[in-house]
């Protein structure tokens, strides 16, 4: 079976399990919770700050002219949540690696690849850098291409943003505990297209109502399944 296949598989055959079930929801309810709060507390400073965005792009004006009103209110609406919707996968998936992530690699790697010796070539410190990378570059590509959605491009930049940032942040949590960090550079360096065909594909179930509940932690099992393999591999090569 194709590698990332199998590793798809045996995350949905892995996400049902009763010890996986009690972690699969709520990093995104939490994370939904956690951005309604703000977003109710500081709603006049985030509308202030994208206002002051669309003056930047001289895009304000035309919607003040803009008749009728519901139509301009309805712009900007949807840029809100333009905003808030990525903010919600962000914080769901940071929340999901680490938080999460330890106890499905320990459940996984017991089981399936219980002879991979830990290298613990990533350590905490790398983790919050590649996680700081990985999500200034999402908020990037969300803030640098918003006038992309008056002329619809914008609509398969999610899936791009997306892509980016699950298989920057998983593939790291997936190989710091059991790879050195030798291993992890050559994995990431030999595999860099299928960590990416694997975050789009796992970056797609984020924008599928509720199947996104289950997106953080499936992403983090199939990272999981698809790096101590591909380990698992290359020690036995070497």
């Amino acid at each position: 079976m194709n590698p990332i296949l199998d590793a798809l598989a045996k995350a949905f055959r892995d996400l049902f399990q009763f010890r996986i079930l009690r972690i699969v929801v709520w990093p995104m309810l939490a994370a939904v919770l956690l951005w309604l709060v703000l977003g109710m507390t500081f709603w006049d400073i985030f509308s202030g700050w994208i206002v002051s965005g669309l003056n930047t792009l001289g895009i304000q004006h035309w919607l003040d002219g803009l008749e009728p009103r519901w139509v301009a209110n309805a712009i900007q609406a949807t840029l809100h949540m333009i905003l808030f919707v990525p903010m919600v996968f962000i914080t769901a998936l940071l929340i999901t690696a680490f938080f999460a992530m330890p106890a499905l690699i320990r459940l996984v790697a017991d089981r399936d690849y219980p002879q991979l010796k830990r290298e613990s070539g990533g350590n905490l410190a790398g983790n919050l850098l590649n996680a700081a990378i990985a999500v200034c570059i999402f908020i990037a590509i969300w803030v640098l291409t918003l006038p992309l959605w008056f002329i619809g491009v914008g609509v398969v930049l999610p899936f791009i943003a997306a892509t980016y940032l699950n298989q920057r942040m998983f593939r790291y949590d997936a190989l710091a505990e059991h790879g050195s960090s030798e291993e992890m550079k050559i994995l990431f360096s030999k595999y860099q297209s299928s960590w990416w065909g694997l975050g789009l594909l796992t970056g797609l179930l984020q924008f599928v109502p509720l199947l996104n509940l289950f997106a953080p932690v499936f992403t983090g099992l199939a990272f999981i399944h698809f790096g101590l393999a591909r380990l698992a591999k290359l020690r036995q090569v070497s």
